[in-house]
């Protein structure tokens, strides 16, 4: 029988979002937090027995080619578009090219910035194979994807990966519950997901791991972060690890497991 697998993912990105909430922050600054994100969480993605994938922008890996490269090694790159705050269909195309420049391998994902809707169309003729910008859940104030299934699904000849939520109740395990949630109740429901899928599908953003509290961010957003935050996601790589799961990227999953990758 087959390890259960955890897909480990990170939004590698410019840290835009205080624009969200009507802070001017220079794209300097952006990237800046945004690097120090991902140096924070670097010893975890340097763990041998640790696989991932990185949904990069293209603008980030543009300012940071050697550590995507680099990063590329031992982890899936896959596209987060080209901007994170702004997009237009051709990036779609255009980010793939520029992370298959950067990296010298082949970008097969993609993830939509704030999981934005995109045509399946458009998806498959920029070259992707599959996409992972589902929440099949219900977030108040931007969307309502109950009517989508849990699970990984072909739509068109694209496969789909939505992130995990829970088999009975569609409660979501992205960044938010995670941050917010008490730890054990959030271990429970990852672990209940897990067992019933064989597959539990994660999501963070490196600047989350970083300290954000300068910013005015509702706290709900900005805490619990920086080391704070990275000690219960330690936490929560090495309960998982303990249960005999795999962190293995997505790429490297379908290839094992689905007939139409």
């Amino acid at each position: 029988m087959a390890a259960p697998a955890v897909f480990l993912t990170f939004d590698v990105e410019e840290f835009d979002l205080p624009v969200e909430y009507h802070q001017a922050i220079s794209m300097h600054e952006q990237m800046e937090v945004g690097m120090n994100g991902l140096t924070a969480i670097t010893p975890l993605l340097n763990q041998s027995n640790v696989e991932c994938t990185l949904f990069t922008t293209a603008n980030f890996a543009e300012h940071f080619p050697s550590t995507i490269k680099e990063l590329s090694n031992q982890h899936e790159i896959a596209s987060h578009t080209f901007y994170h705050s702004s997009f237009c269909n051709d990036d779609l195309l255009l980010s793939r090219q520029k992370l298959e420049e950067i990296t010298g391998k082949k970008v097969v994902g993609l993830r939509m910035p704030r999981l934005k809707e995109v045509a399946v169309d458009d998806v498959k003729k920029a070259g992707y194979l599959y996409d992972s910008s589902i929440n099949p859940t219900y977030i108040p104030g931007r969307y309502n994807k109950l009517n989508l299934p849990k699970i990984i699904y072909d739509e068109d000849g694209l496969i789909r990966v939505p992130t995990a939520v829970t088999p009975n109740f569609r409660i979501p395990l992205f960044w938010l519950m995670f941050k917010n949630a008490p730890y054990s109740l959030y271990k429970y429901w990852a672990l209940q997901t897990l067992k019933r899928y064989g597959y539990l599908s994660l999501y963070f953003h490196p600047w989350e791991f970083t300290d954000i509290s300068e910013y005015k961010l509702p706290s709900y957003v900005a805490k619990p972060c920086d080391k704070a935050l990275l000690d219960k996601l330690y936490r929560l790589v090495e309960d998982l690890q303990k249960e005999g799961s795999e962190f293995i990227s997505i790429e490297n999953y379908l290839k094992n497991n689905s007939p139409h990758f």
